[in-house]
């Protein structure tokens, strides 16, 4: 039976070298920066997204509120087929 591998040293030696890090002035390890980056259909979408805050939008989400509270608001069903029929050929 053989206790001394010849590889054991080659794996301490691959430890003792990743120890090896170069410390700046500070004495802290420098850090890379962090990088987002935002594909292009993701910007096409943020831009078709129209902003919460304008005055058109309000006065169409007033609009929806006022005839779900009187019961007028309707939805035809024609449209809810389409949205989902498109919405699953999508994926």
């Amino acid at each position: 039976m053989r206790i001394n591998e010849p590889n054991r040293i080659g794996m301490i030696n691959a430890y003792n070298k990743s120890g090896n890090t170069q410390v700046g002035k500070s004495g802290k390890i420098p850090m890379g920066k962090d990088k987002v980056d935002i594909s292009t259909e993701a910007l096409e979408m943020q831009k078709q997204v129209e902003d919460p805050n304008s005055p058109q939008r309000r006065e169409k989400v007033d609009q929806l509120k006022k005839q779900v509270e009187e019961g007028s608001y309707r939805v035809s069903s024609e449209k809810i087929a389409e949205k989902l029929l498109s919405f699953w050929k999508k994926l």
